[in-house]
């Protein structure tokens, strides 16, 4: 599968970020792909991803209050959205379906590696500015774009279509396009056309790279509940 265009910062950060197809390619992936991953297991991730996406529509509400443009607070605006108003929707309703209500995803108590990734990418947007976030948000926006298009690509089974359809649709493609977008703009903003020459810009690959290993966490996570 060649590599989704998500901007040229994700493409750089991508290719140095040694956990990058772990990520994108673990067990947990592939079993999503081909129909394998146990029920329970992809119910425990559910609750924790909502768990997750709680904290992360927060960071990126946080990135309006980082933006330094109209445009970049509309693309983080639209963001939010997005994971309050659609993500969070898909979990409800599969969730739902499988007889676990939103009470029950409220009082999900959340576990050490979902602790662990949400809390390093908010501190990365209360200590540091909107690259600081941008970096520590990307790998996930990214990562499911590149997931959502393998998986479907891959997929040898309908036990998971639906979330696989969501990840590889033209909305979810579209966002991380926007995102893309959105932190090549900043990045040209704040330090200039050849941004991926600054030592700054070595500085957030390094915080991308972070948030990467912390994903690899996520879906080990999910695979033992």
């Amino acid at each position: 599968m060649t590599t989704p265009d998500y901007g040229a910062a994700f493409l750089h950060w991508r290719n140095q970020a040694k956990s990058w197809h772990s990520y994108t390619r673990h067990r947990f992936v592939e079993s999503l792909a081909d129909g394998s991953l146990p029920k329970d297991a992809f119910l425990h991730y559910l609750k924790q991803d909502y768990v997750f996406l709680i904290h992360f529509s927060r960071a990126w509400a946080l990135a309006i209050v980082k933006a330094d443009t109209l445009s970049e607070m509309t693309t983080a605006a639209a963001t939010v959205n997005a994971l309050v108003n659609e993500e969070m929707k898909l979990h409800i309703g599969i969730c739902a379906e499988a007889g676990i209500d939103i009470q029950a995803l409220e009082a999900e108590e959340e576990r050490p590696e979902n602790l662990a990734y949400t809390r390093y990418v908010l501190e990365a947007g209360y200590s540091g500015d909107l690259l600081d976030l941008l970096a520590a948000l990307g790998p996930c926006v990214f990562g499911y774009g590149e997931i959502g298009l393998y998986t479907h690509k891959n997929c040898s089974s309908e036990n998971y279509r639906e979330w696989i359809d969501t990840y590889a649709g033209t909305e979810y493609q579209d966002l991380c396009k926007s995102v893309g977008e959105l932190l090549d703009n900043a990045l040209r903003r704040r330090l200039g056309d050849d941004f991926s020459k600054t030592p700054r810009f070595v500085q957030l690959s390094e915080r991308f790279a972070t948030a990467t290993r912390l994903e690899v966490g996520f879906w080990e996570m999910g695979l033992h509940p």
